[in-house]
């Protein structure tokens, strides 16, 4: 039955919103536009900022489903609520339908650690906030440095130590630490640009 659920949750996940929303409203393909990712960043590129946050929250959505059912089911153990978080993630990262080259997963990765701590919410906990500041920790480095990439490491970067201290179960801040490793490995070419002097800022700034 656990495995049903991980592939429930990577089915769900590798939905790929940004590529199918992109060619409705423009008519293109979003991989031959900026970076060629279908994540939010680079609809906002194709298709505008409006479009971009639809995508975002679609995004978080299709990652955070399959947890909030496999919780309904009855399933408790936060490992195995994980591993259908991540299967979700994955899904958005390496889509079966795409070749497996999908997006770079932040805003699933925020998806499932938000549903994952709403599912479980352990009495007194306050874990589900971790996802929220995190948010904050995004839009404070974007508005300071411009950088998408290094907004969404450090917003994952903080969620491990946010989920202990808020009180979630040790798993999910395991959980927590390989949403991050993932994301350092699907930003890496983000961060030779950044290295180099190459990156792009959102909104086109300098």
């Amino acid at each position: 039955m656990t495995l049903l659920w991980i592939l429930l949750a990577y089915l769900l996940g590798s939905f790929p919103t940004g590529l199918v929303v992109v060619r409705l409203v423009r008519g293109v393909d979003v991989r031959t536009v900026g970076s060629g990712n279908i994540g939010a960043a680079n609809v906002s590129r194709a298709a505008g900022k409006g479009w971009a946050t639809l995508v975002a929250v679609t995004d978080m959505l299709k990652g955070g489903v399959g947890v909030i059912l496999a919780r309904l089911s009855g399933i408790t153990d936060p490992w195995i609520l994980s591993g259908v978080g991540f299967a979700g993630v994955c899904g958005h990262n390496f889509p079966c339908w795409l070749r497996f080259r999908g997006g770079k997963g932040v805003a699933t990765s925020f998806g499932v650690l938000a549903c994952l701590e709403i599912a479980t919410f352990p009495g007194g906990s306050l874990s589900w906030l971790a996802p929220l500041l995190g948010g904050g920790v995004w839009f404070g480095t974007v508005r300071l440095t411009g950088y998408a990439a290094v907004a969404s490491l450090l917003a994952l970067a903080v969620q491990p130590p946010l989920l202990l201290l808020l009180g979630a179960p040790g798993p999910h801040g395991a959980f927590a630490v390989a949403l991050f490793l993932l994301a350092v490995w699907r930003h890496r070419e983000n961060l030779r640009r950044l290295r180099a002097g190459s990156e792009n800022r959102v909104g086109g700034r300098r």
